[in-house]
C-alpha cells in the first residue's frame, strides 16, 4: 500500500476520532487537573492555609478509613443513621479522591475503589426508598435530591481514581452503578429532573458530572438541555408546588441558569437556597470550563454564575449570616462548605478580587484544588483586602423585571444598620406570601426579624428533619412577616398559582446621599381592589444618636377592610405610652392563615395621635413611634398557639390594626438609642428622642410627614407617590408656605 494512501486512511481515522471525541481524556479533569496537581505537589509545605486544610481533611479521612466501610440498606429520613451514613460516604469519597491525587498515597484510592464496588453490588438490587414522603423518592435517600448530591460528589472521587482502577473495574462501576444511577434521577424521574428549581440543578449537574468523567456525551447533552418525556402534562406540579417543565420547554442546567437568576445575580428562591445551589452551579461550571471550553460557561448570561457569588455575599449581616428571605434557616452563613467553595471559585475564575480573600481568611479553610490553592497563596502573600458591605438593589426575574430586594446600609454609632426590603416575585415553591415585607438589623442583631422556615434540618426527631406543617400554616403566611395583611387573609389568598404570576414593582431606590437612603415599591395584586405602596428610609440626623428608620405605607382600596401591620421585634418590653389590658386566659388571634398561631397577649389603644413602644435587646434600647387614630387597636402577640409539638419559636410582636377603613396610611419611626451595662447597672439614653410624628399634608399624589425631635430641629419628609423620575418637579403648599422639590422625595429642616 502506498505511503500516501496509508496517510489518507490514517487522516480519515483521525477525523473520525475527533468527531466521536473518543481520544483519551486525562484524569483528573473535572476540578483538579494534571497540571494543577503537579503545581500543588511542588509547593506543599509553603502555603499555610492550604497546608492546614490538607492536614484537617487528611485526619478526617484517615479516621473514616480506620472506622471501616459501611454501605447500609437505606431506610431513614434525613437525620437517621442510614441517611447520614450515605451522606458521609459521598463527602469522604470526594475528599479521599483528592487526597490520593495530592499525596499519591494509594490507601485513599483503595478506600474509594472498595466503597464504590460495594455500592455497585448493592445498587442494582435497591427498590425505591421505603419512606414515601417525597414527590420523587430516591434509592439511597428518601428523595432524589439527595441521590443527586451523592452522584455530584462521587463523580469527583471517580475522576480522581479513574486511572488507578482497572478497565474491568471501571466497566463494572459504569454498567452497574453510574449509568443506571444517572438514568434513574433523570429519565425515570422527569418530575425531579425537568424543573427549574434547586432540586433539578443538583440533578442536571449530577448527570453531567458523571457524563464528563465517562465521556458520555448523551448524558452531558441531557444534563445541559433536559429530557423530553410524554408523561408530563401541561401545568403538572410536584407536591411542593414547583412547576414541571413541559415537553418542548427549556429545561436542564442552562435553563436553571436562565430562569432563577436575575441579571444582578439574585436567585429567586432566596439566599438560603442560593447558598445550597451554588455548589452544583460552580462545580459543574468548573468542570465544563475544563472539558468543554467551547461552551464559555463562565460568560453564559453575562457571567451571572460567578457574579451571583458577590450578590450572595452581600445578602448577609455583619456576621456573614444570610438574610432569611423566603424559606431560610437562620444561622446559615458564608462559613458553610458551599460558600468556602464558592468564594475560592469566584476568586480564581472571577478576576481575583482581593476582598474575597478576607472572607476566605475568616472561613479558615480553602478547597483542596487549584482555586483553593490560589486563594491560599494570595493570602500568604498579603493580598487580602477588607470586604465592604454596601447598600444595593438586586432585581428579580430572568430579565430583572420582576421586582427585587432593596438593601440599605448606614453606619450607626457602634454598628452598621441594615434594612432589607423585599418586593420580589414569588420565589418558586420556597417563596412566602409577603409582598413589601422587611427586616432590620443593627450589626448582626435583629431589630425586626423575618421568621425564616419552620424546619429542624437533619434533626430526625422533628419530622425526620424535613419541613413541618407549620411552615405552610405559619412561616409562608403574610401575617408571619412585617407587612400588611388585609382581612386576615394572606396575599393572593395563599394560592401559589396566582402568586407565581405576579410581582411587586420597584418605585425608587436611592443610596446616593449618605444622610438619607430610601427604597420604595408598589403592590397592586396581593388583594383584588387594593393598592399598596411602602416607602422606607434610613435617615442620619445629628440630633439623634443613631440613624432612624422611617416607615410609610399607603393603602388605597375600593372598599372598607381590616388592615394589620405587625412588627416582630426581638427583646424585652420596657415601656409604652398607651394603656393596654392583658387577658387572664390566652386565646389565638384568629383561626386560619397564620392567625391561629398567634396568642393575643395584650390589647390597647392610644387616643393621643402617637403610640410609643420601647424595648431592650442585649445592650441597646429601641423605640417604635407610630401615627395612630383613637380607633386603631394596638395588639401584643406571641407566637406559639395551636402548636402542640412546640415546633414554633415564641417570638413576640406588636400589631397595629385598622378596622373598617378604605384608604389609609401607616407611618412609623424606629430609633436605636442608648445602652445598658449589666455590670455597672447604668442605663444611658434609654428614652426616645421623638416628640411628635404627624402627617401634615396628604392627597392621592403626595404626603408630608413632620418629624419633631425632643432635641433638635423639626424635619419635614416630602414624598410623591406618582412619578419616580428625578427630573420631575413637585410642589405643595402647607400653612401658606410653598415647598418645591425635584424627584420623588425631599427631606428638609422645618421649624414652622
Amino acid at each position: 500500500m502506498a505511503i500516501s494512501k496509508i496517510q489518507n486512511i490514517f487522516g480519515f481515522f483521525f477525523l473520525f476520532l475527533i468527531a466521536q471525541n473518543v481520544f483519551a481524556q486525562e484524569h483528573p479533569s473535572l476540578i483538579l487537573t494534571k497540571k494543577g496537581v503537579s503545581e500543588i505537589r511542588a509547593q506543599l509545605g509553603t502555603v499555610p492555609l492550604f497546608d492546614q486544610t490538607l492536614v484537617t481533611v487528611k485526619a478526617e479521612v484517615d479516621a473514616e478509613i480506620l472506622h471501616g466501610i459501611d454501605v447500609p440498606i437505606p431506610k431513614d429520613y434525613s437525620g437517621g443513621y442510614t441517611h447520614e451514613r450515605h451522606k458521609k460516604n459521598f463527602f469522604i469519597m470526594q475528599k479521599a479522591g483528592v487526597l490520593y491525587q495530592i499525596t499519591e498515597e494509594e490507601k485513599y484510592a483503595e478506600y474509594v475503589k472498595d466503597m464504590l464496588l460495594q455500592y455497585a453490588e448493592m445498587y442494582p438490587t435497591l427498590p425505591l426508598h421505603p419512606q414515601t414522603r417525597s414527590y420523587t423518592r430516591g434509592k439511597l435517600f428518601w428523595q432524589c435530591l439527595n441521590d443527586a448530591n451523592w452522584l455530584v460528589y462521587t463523580s469527583q472521587a471517580y475522576d480522581c481514581i479513574y486511572d488507578y482502577l482497572s478497565k474491568e473495574e471501571r466497566k463494572k462501576l459504569e454498567t452497574d452503578l453510574f449509568r443506571p444511577f444517572a438514568d434513574f434521577i433523570s429519565i425515570q424521574n422527569p418530575h425531579f429532573f425537568n424543573r427549574v428549581h434547586n432540586h433539578s440543578t443538583w440533578g442536571t449537574v449530577a448527570v453531567g458530572m458523571i457524563g464528563l468523567v465517562m465521556k458520555d456525551h448523551k448524558l452531558i447533552k441531557r444534563s445541559l438541555y433536559g429530557i423530553k418525556h410524554d408523561g408530563i402534562k401541561p401545568g403538572d406540579r410536584d407536591n411542593d408546588g414547583g412547576l414541571i417543565k413541559k415537553p418542548g420547554e427549556k429545561s436542564g442546567f442552562l435553563a436553571n441558569i436562565d430562569e432563577p437568576f436575575s441579571p444582578d445575580g439574585y436567585f429567586t428562591e432566596g439566599p438560603y437556597y442560593q447558598r445550597y445551589a451554588m455548589y452544583p452551579y460552580l462545580i459543574y461550571a468548573e468542570a465544563l470550563h475544563n472539558l468543554k471550553p467551547d461552551l464559555k460557561i463562565f460568560k453564559y448570561k453575562n457571567g451571572v454564575v460567578l457574579n451571583s457569588v458577590n450578590t450572595l455575599l452581600n445578602l448577609t449581616d455583619t456576621d456573614g449570616e444570610f438574610f432569611p428571605l423566603n424559606d431560610g434557616q437562620k444561622g446559615m452563613s458564608y462559613f458553610s462548605r458551599e460558600l468556602v467553595f464558592a468564594v475560592d471559585a469566584a476568586y480564581y475564575y472571577g478576576g481575583k478580587r482581593p476582598d474575597l480573600l478576607s472572607i476566605a481568611q475568616k472561613q479558615g479553610e480553602v478547597t483542596l484544588d487549584e482555586a483553593g490553592f490560589t486563594v491560599a497563596k494570595a493570602i500568604r502573600d498579603g493580598l487580602a483586602a477588607p470586604i465592604s458591605q454596601k447598600s444595593a438593589e438586586y432585581t428579580d426575574g430572568p430579565n430583572g423585571k420582576q421586582g427585587g430586594i432593596g438593601i440599605l446600609r448606614i453606619q450607626g454609632s457602634k454598628d452598621l444598620l441594615t434594612l432589607v426590603m423585599k418586593y420580589t416575585a414569588q420565589g418558586s415553591s420556597h417563596g412566602h406570601y409577603d409582598k413589601l415585607s422587611f427586616s432590620y438589623y443593627e450589626g448582626a442583631k435583629e431589630i425586626f426579624q423575618d421568621y425564616g422556615l419552620v424546619r429542624f434540618v437533619n434533626i430526625e426527631q422533628k419530622g425526620g428533619g424535613n419541613y413541618l406543617k407549620e411552615n405552610s400554616t405559619w412561616a409562608k403566611q403574610t401575617v408571619a412577616h412585617n407587612t400588611v395583611t388585609q382581612n386576615e387573609t394572606s396575599h393572593f389568598g395563599g394560592d401559589f398559582d396566582i402568586a407565581t404570576n405576579h410581582h411587586s414593582e420597584k418605585y425608587v431606590f436611592d443610596d446616593s446621599d449618605p444622610n438619607i437612603q430610601i427604597v420604595s415599591a408598589k403592590e397592586h395584586n396581593a388583594y383584588t381592589g387594593t393598592n399598596m405602596q411602602r416607602v422606607m428610609a434610613l435617615i442620619k440626623d445629628g440630633n439623634f444618636e443613631n440613624p432612624f428608620l422611617l416607615d410609610l405605607i399607603k393603602i388605597n382600596s375600593d372598599k372598607e377592610n381590616q388592615y394589620d401591620l405587625p412588627y416582630y421585634y426581638s427583646g424585652q418590653i420596657i415601656s409604652t405610652n398607651f394603656k393596654y389590658e392583658t387577658p387572664k386566659i390566652l386565646a389565638p388571634l384568629g383561626t386560619k392563615n397564620g392567625y391561629q398561631h398567634l396568642w393575643k397577649t395584650a390589647e390597647g389603644n392610644q387616643p393621643g395621635g402617637n403610640a410609643k413602644f420601647s424595648w431592650h435587646n442585649k445592650e441597646r434600647f429601641y423605640t417604635l413611634s407610630s401615627i395612630v387614630s383613637p380607633e386603631d387597636q394596638l395588639i401584643f402577640t406571641k407566637l406559639g398557639a395551636d402548636d402542640p409539638n412546640f415546633n414554633l419559636r415564641t417570638d413576640p410582636g406588636l400589631m397595629i390594626r385598622k378596622t373598617n377603613t378604605k384608604d389609609t396610611f401607616f407611618v412609623s419611626v424606629t430609633e436605636s438609642h442608648g445602652n445598658y451595662n449589666p455590670v455597672t447597672e447604668i442605663a444611658h439614653n434609654s428614652f426616645s428622642n421623638i416628640k411628635n410624628l404627624k402627617i401634615i399634608y396628604s392627597d392621592e399624589a403626595m404626603i408630608a410627614i413632620s418629624i419633631e425631635p425632643i432635641k433638635g430641629e423639626k424635619k419635614l419628609f416630602l414624598f410623591c407617590f406618582n412619578d419616580p423620575s428625578k427630573e420631575s418637579k413637585h410642589e405643595i403648599k402647607i400653612n401658606n408656605k410653598e415647598y418645591r422639590w425635584v424627584g420623588p422625595y425631599q427631606l428638609i429642616n422645618n421649624n414652622n
